[in-house]
């Protein structure tokens, strides 16, 4: 049958010979079922969108053969059913509900695509966020706005929304950014959350090994595994600032001060905390302060830096922890990368290309909260585990005397965590000795 001949047929006569299809022995009945309002799943809207065009496409095929079946059959005379007309109307009905269905996930992919999904920084999470443009959108906003800026490492993306008119286009914001230490150490532990506020665990003490051959009927003997309760609590990092009301009005600028100023400011203290934190007062205990003092196993004698590093590397693994990274000071990382033989040629550094920060097939991790001629080695997934509290949240609030009479906002950024150190004699710290 030809394509113009169906078409005719899809008018006004295409319920009565699709319907013939119900009383006819050689056909199946069809019933459009309307996808799930919410199949997705694990599924993306792509995915999504060619399995609803799959079951769109497989349903208008059989449509049209039936159709073409029911065409040859009523040209032969055949009766039809009222009721099969009455089926054949509610399956065009289906098959019109599927296309529509089928446009609507078609049209969501496209927009889709064109606002690609990034992961969004804490600023722009904040400026996008409802709550926040509610309150800014007052002509004179008055009380606070709360929003959970949480970044998501470790990957978690949000799609990019428009802040729309809460950018006006005779206003700039803060674009210049100030520069900002790479943040790494969190990176090297486990994560983890709490809705305690405090954390309760065994750090692992001392493992005494007596494992020995014995004979058939003899006593086996016993080993010792200690363990000590330790308690890590949760600790606050927060700051404020006060600037000028009209930065509500200003999405660029905002989004600059949350990104530049209090996000990161947050991070840099966590990173010193998380790294050298005391365990006193509000201090986190970190890695450095609970790490086991470096001493020349197998009364080995070290002459240079990389020597050092390689014992460290000999006084975890003899504690039964084969570790898996180094933390070193950029200074001393460079100082290492500039040693040179007799002969004046660099024995690590390659000052025409890149090199991978490594030591003796360890990854070197360098950054500033490590105090110069000074080097942590350690297993780092086994050694400690950080608890979120509370992620990184941005707190607005025009909710003060001297912010009303002098037209200020006041933005506070605000996290809370605890670090739990399991294992201390998985980490290794100690001088380099480069410097007196």
């Amino acid at each position: 049958m030809s394509g113009h001949k169906l078409a005719v047929l899809s008018g006004s006569s295409i319920a009565f010979v699709v319907a013939s299809m119900a009383a006819l022995p050689f056909g199946p009945r069809i019933v459009f079922a309307p996808p799930d309002n919410n199949p997705t799943g694990t599924k993306t809207a792509a995915e999504l969108a060619a399995e609803v065009r799959r079951d769109f496409d497989t349903k208008h095929d059989k449509v049209k053969e039936i159709a073409e079946k029911a065409l040859a059959e009523a040209e032969k005379g055949t009766p039809l059913a009222a009721t099969a007309k009455e089926l054949a109307d509610q399956a065009i009905i289906g098959m019109n509900e599927a296309k529509a269905r089928l446009d609507e996930l078609d049209q969501k992919l496209a927009r889709r695509n064109t606002n690609a999904d990034t992961a969004l920084s804490a600023g722009e999470r904040f400026v996008e966020d409802e709550s926040f443009k509610a309150f800014a959108g007052q002509t004179r906003p008055r009380g606070r706005v709360l929003v959970d800026v949480k970044d998501i490492t470790s990957l978690t993306t949000d799609a990019a929304g428009s802040a729309g008119a809460l950018i006006p286009t005779d206003r700039r914001g803060l674009q210049v950014e100030q520069p900002q230490r790479r943040l790494t150490v969190r990176s090297l532990l486990l994560p983890g959350t709490t809705a305690s506020n405090q954390i309760e665990y065994e750090q692992e003490k001392l493992f005494t090994n007596s494992a020995a051959p014995v004979a058939e009927g003899t006593a086996k003997p016993q080993s010792e595994l200690q363990f000590e309760d330790k308690t890590a609590n949760v600790r606050t990092i927060a700051h404020w600032m006060r600037t000028s009301v009209q930065i509500l009005a200003d999405a660029p600028g905002l989004r600059s001060i949350i990104d530049q100023r209090l996000r990161y400011g947050l991070a840099f203290v966590e990173e010193q905390q998380l790294l050298n934190g005391s365990g006193t007062g509000q201090n986190i205990l970190g890695l450095v302060t609970a790490a086991t003092a470096y001493a020349a196993p197998g009364s080995l004698t070290a002459t240079t830096q990389i020597d050092i590093i390689r014992l460290m590397i000999l006084q975890a693994a003899l504690a039964e922890y084969p570790p898996n990274g180094i933390v070193m000071n950029p200074i001393d990382m460079a100082a290492i990368e500039m040693t040179k033989d007799g002969d004046g040629r660099y024995l690590i550094g390659n000052p025409q290309g890149t090199i991978q920060k490594a030591l003796w097939g360890l990854p070197v991790v360098e950054t500033q909260a490590m105090g110069v001629d000074k080097a942590l080695v350690g297993a780092f997934n086994l050694a400690a585990q950080i608890f979120d509290r509370q992620d990184a949240t941005i707190d607005v609030s025009t909710e003060d005397q001297d912010n009303f009479v002098k037209n200020k906002v006041t933005i506070r950024a605000e996290e809370r965590l605890a670090l739990a150190i399991y294992r201390p004699q998985s980490l290794v710290y100690g001088d380099l000795g480069r410097v007196a």
